[in-house]
């Protein structure tokens, strides 16, 4: 699979623009703020329906236009694949596959499997839990829709029994019945999505641990930890203990709904005694370790998108890299940088084609 041709229009900073691609590698040079993490983030909005770096749709529309639109042409299974992504002001957002525009979003979600390397990971390590879940999620979603279904269906499950718990405070009432409806749901679909959490983590950490070995020449002693409150109480005695708490906070305190993710380095957190290579090198690891799995999964391999992900590598790293993209099968690749020599020099060294696009 790969995108022969991408078209945006009116899309962030970018009037009207056209490329077309090559099936391997393709590289955006270019200084910073002209545009070149918003093509990267074109073609992620185009796989997930959504931009990686900014959530509220209606800021991806070019200043003092009404609407954008992403025309994408994929090749995938020996087929073409039109995917157009477009936007107007007042309106809601549709994603069209082959002139069909998608119901729901979920249904397009898993069609372009896709794995991003940016700055913005820096959000994993520097954020609260939630960063990490939606990693994990976002991982697992693309190949089982099974789980996207039930934790999207657990997470509008959490926002009404929070409804309720405020209800229930501004109204100075409480009702066990109608609360226990929303336990037993949230109870019926939280032991799926923990089972599945748990499985992807024992099949990828291991991973994990190979992909940094590679990257940082086995040097460093790194880990994940996957960490649930259902690891030490079912979901029913989590709610039933937490409910006078709840009641007090307004919100749902205990559930898969708090998971996380430790990143340690030599058994500390990696956030507080790791240096910005480290970390970096961490973060580029766990992506690769991303795309593995999704590789073994969807039995082929996922667009891979590396925005500024040379950035604070040294040359080394940078090339070393650049020798696992060498090494393996990877599909094609889209890469941003502002220093051309660095990605040319790392470049030249691999066996597959590649494409320039200077900004």
């Amino acid at each position: 699979m790969y995108l022969k041709q991408l078209t945006l229009t009116q899309y962030k900073n970018i009037s009207f623009k056209t490329f077309d691609f090559n099936p391997k590698i393709n590289c955006f040079i270019g200084d910073n703020g002209i545009g070149k993490s918003n093509i990267i983030d074109s073609i992620y909005h185009l796989a997930f329906g959504k931009s990686y770096f900014n959530p509220i749709a209606i800021q991806n529309i070019q200043i003092d236009e009404e609407f954008f639109i992403l025309n994408g042409r994929f090749e995938k299974d020996g087929r073409d694949e039109k995917i157009v992504c477009s936007l107007k002001k007042g309106q809601k957002k549709i994603i069209k596959r082959n002139g069909k525009a998608y119901k729901k979003l979920s249904e397009h979600i898993g069609l372009i499997p896709t794995v991003i390397i940016s700055p913005a990971d820096r959000d994993l390590i520097s954020d609260g839990s939630s960063a990490r879940r939606k990693f994990m999620d976002g991982v697992i979603g693309q190949t089982d829709t099974a789980f996207l279904q039930n934790l999207l269906e657990y997470n509008k499950i959490i926002s009404q029994r929070n409804a309720l718990l405020k209800f229930f405070a501004l109204n100075n009432a409480f009702e066990a019945d109608t609360l226990e409806i929303y336990n037993e749901q949230l109870i019926k679909r939280s032991a799926h999505i923990y089972k599945k959490r748990l499985a992807f983590m024992e099949n990828f950490i291991p991973v994990f641990n190979l992909r940094y070995k590679d990257i940082s020449e086995g040097k460093e002693n790194i880990n994940l930890k996957y960490e649930s409150q259902l690891q030490e109480k079912s979901h029913e005695e989590l709610l039933k203990n937490s409910l006078p708490k709840d009641k007090v906070l307004q919100y749902t305190s205990q559930g898969i709904h708090k998971d996380d993710i430790s990143f340690l380095l030599e058994g500390q957190h990696i956030k507080k005694f790791g240096s910005q290579g480290q970390q970096k090198t961490f973060l580029v690891a766990l992506k690769f370790a991303q795309f593995d799995f999704l590789k073994k999964q969807i039995g082929g391999p996922p667009i891979l998108l590396l925005d500024d992900a040379f950035d604070k590598l040294d040359q080394k790293r940078v090339t070393q890299i650049v020798s696992l993209v060498n090494q393996n099968d990877f599909g094609q690749i889209f890469i941003t940088d502002t220093h051309e020599k660095r990605t040319t020099d790392a470049l030249g060294k691999s066996n597959y084609n590649y494409q320039i696009f200077k900004l």
